[in-house]
């Protein structure tokens, strides 16, 4: 990809786009996107903590949600018929197997989400980016069984190479450029393209407590209120709707509570699907880019 005004894609306010429809007339695609995120200890994780190494602080904190918060997150989506579609550190697969063991039995997907979180593709080495993408597609791949189809760039960072990289390694989808309630193909160079999938700065867990200091319930309720909104609008047309957790976060008892009120919010209603990324993006290829 190259620089240019828009980018990969031409402006295309929603207004102007023909129909969008989901399978059954529902209204909204709701997929949940946990991101299980790998932190060495010998590295600094970020946050409030003192910034030096180790930095036990953050470096616990986000432990918690390996060892408890996620398995607390997959029996509450159990619980509403939900499957995660994980953004998925790959250092995480030899560190802790049985996450991807749990996720597999469920039948979660996985996205690609760099090796570790603490290092973004837009501080690589020059050079570098192309393997780092291969190895983490490569690594979830043998220890999942699937090599993923999706990305998420650790802390959404590209570089203007790396949607050409993803292409080429097979990724359909990725979910970096927050723009849009549906998904639009990204031209990308030697005729290359991939799909962009909606995801939120604003539905997600990490920037809504951590930089705004929402409560847990005001959490909840911006979910709700996020899908209120969204499924009328699906009535003129369909749209995808988000929701970023992050278990070191989301998967503490106190938020945990308000999560489970606003899937049983969400899932209330007939005119929703729940669908993994794959499925939402395989649907609009065969179903609208064909109009």
């Amino acid at each position: 990809m190259r620089p240019q005004s828009y980018g990969p894609f031409p402006y295309s306010p929603i207004i102007s786009r023909p129909r969008l429809e989901w399978p059954n007339g529902a209204h909204v695609a709701v997929w949940i996107i946990p991101n299980i995120e790998y932190f060495s200890l010998e590295e600094r994780p970020g946050g409030y903590g003192p910034g030096k190494v180790p930095d036990v602080v953050m470096w616990s904190e986000r432990d918690y949600g390996n060892r408890v918060g996620v398995f607390r997150i997959m029996e509450t989506l159990d619980r509403y018929g939900m499957r995660g579609t994980v953004a998925l550190n790959s250092n995480l697969c030899a560190e802790h197997p049985q996450i991807i063991e749990e996720g597999n039995k469920r039948k979660w997907e996985w996205m690609g989400h760099n090796e570790s979180n603490t290092r973004r593709l837009n501080e690589a080495a020059p050079g570098e980016e192309v393997n780092i993408i291969r190895r983490t597609l490569d690594t979830i791949g043998k220890a999942s069984g699937q090599r993923p189809t999706g990305w998420l760039s650790s802390g959404l960072q590209q570089t203007w190479e790396t949607l050409d990289h993803l292409a080429a390694e097979g990724v359909v989808y990725q979910a970096d450029w927050c723009n849009d309630d549906q998904p639009y193909v990204m031209n990308l160079d030697q005729g290359r393209s991939i799909i962009a999938m909606p995801y939120t700065q604003q539905l997600n867990d990490k920037s809504a407590i951590e930089r705004r200091f929402v409560s847990a319930d005001g959490f909840g309720q911006m979910i709700c209120d996020q899908f209120d909104v969204l499924y009328e609008d699906g009535l003129k047309t369909g749209r995808v709707m988000s929701i970023c957790l992050h278990p070191f976060l989301t998967g503490h008892p106190h938020r945990s509570k308000y999560f489970a009120k606003a899937l049983a919010h969400i899932t209330a209603r007939q005119e929703v699907w729940l669908a993994t990324g794959s499925e939402i993006v395989d649907w609009y290829k065969k179903n609208y880019l064909k109009r």
